[in-house]
């Protein structure tokens, strides 16, 4: 079995692929605060409650944007199923164009671009994952990074409107009855909703423009099924889709 490690700025998702499909995921709260130790219990916890023998798991993968996790889940991971995880680099660019890829670009975002190619090699495509931020990777279909779009995630935005201002509340998101709200809520759930789906319709018009071409659209993330019927131009939907490129990125260096 596979054991797949993605560290985000918000949440660390992993999940257990057996050769066959998805069949497990759990999603943990990034804390760089804990130990090792601390996650090894966590995980472990997780991993067996869910009916799983860690002396299974004979392969293991993990991309990271936080640095000082990486380390930590590396020692969590080897101690759980006694194997050597592979770290994703941009080396690890499966049926992509490594010369394209930016510098700077997230291993998450580079997960994304190596899934979505995979799903349509031979179309232009763009990426939308709706987490901590917001971004749209764009890879064409040569399998070259284009580059990448980044603004703040919808959560993201809520809760800097709830720690910034005094009389905001928490608001949950999904899709709002109308445009003009009558309370507080119903005006933050608008604006943000509609707000957003205006954001990524923009966006992606402008991406078509600048390249003269219809572009594919996969979304991701936690919050990508609720803010699709919005947005109209979603061509797939893959909640799974950065774990999907890691679980690529490791077949192809077994």
């Amino acid at each position: 079995m596979l054991l797949v490690v993605d560290i985000g700025n918000t949440n660390v998702v992993m999940a257990i692929h057996d050769g066959s499909g998805w069949i497990a995921n759990w999603r943990i709260h990034s804390d760089q605060r804990k130990t090792s130790d601390e996650y090894f219990v966590i995980v472990e916890r997780m991993v067996s409650h869910g009916g799983f023998d860690p002396a299974d798991i004979d392969r293991t993968i993990i991309s990271s944007v936080v640095p000082n996790l990486t380390r930590t889940f590396q020692k969590v991971i080897r101690t759980l199923s006694g194997t050597e995880p592979l770290m994703v680099s941009h080396d690890c660019a499966v049926g992509l164009v490594r010369s394209s890829i930016p510098s700077e670009l997230g291993n998450d975002l580079l997960a994304n671009a190596v899934a979505a190619h995979r799903i349509f090699p031979d179309e232009t495509c763009v990426v939308l994952d709706f987490g901590t931020a917001l971004t749209l990777t764009t890879v064409d279909a040569a399998g070259k990074i284009l580059g990448a779009s980044i603004a703040p995630g919808l959560v993201t935005a809520v809760n800097s409107l709830f720690h910034n201002t005094a009389q905001i509340p928490q608001v949950q998101l999904r899709v709002p009855e109308r445009a003009i709200g009558r309370n507080t809520e119903e005006s933050i759930r608008s604006g943000i909703m509609y707000g957003f789906a205006g954001l990524v319709k923009e966006l992606i018009a402008v991406t078509e423009s600048e390249l003269g071409t219809k572009v594919k659209v996969i979304a991701t993330g936690g919050l990508s099924q609720t803010i699709a019927p919005l947005i109209g131009r979603i061509d797939r939907l893959e909640p799974l889709h950065t774990l999907e490129g890691l679980r690529i990125i490791s077949d192809a260096r077994s």
